[in-house]
């Protein structure tokens, strides 16, 4: 399993009442804590606090936000979510697919 914290690292809650959806890590507090971020209803302006050890970390990095948050620069919450809408359709597509053979 990958746990590089990294800004822009798409994770999964497994625990708490966001248990199952998608988040993007948009702050690293320390080794423990992470703030998390779906551009709905965490938005950037008032990302989740989160224990890493809530969450299960995904191979996918949205760089450009990444690099956007890095270089200061304005990241629009419409931006995380419509890069998580994107990666959750790719994984149900993917879903279905295993499931018809």
């Amino acid at each position: 399993m990958i746990k590089t914290i990294e800004l822009g690292r798409v994770v999964r809650a497994n625990a708490g009442r966001e248990k199952g959806h998608l988040f993007l890590i948009v702050g690293i507090i320390s080794d423990e804590y992470v703030l998390i971020a779906d551009g709905e209803k965490r938005k950037l302006a008032a990302p989740k606090k989160k224990k890493i050890k809530h969450l299960d970390f995904k191979p996918e990095v949205m760089a450009g936000i990444a690099n956007k948050i890095l270089e200061e620069k304005k990241v629009f919450d419409a931006e995380i979510k419509s890069a998580l809408y994107a990666l959750k359709q790719s994984e149900e597509q993917t879903k279905g697919d295993l499931e018809l053979v």
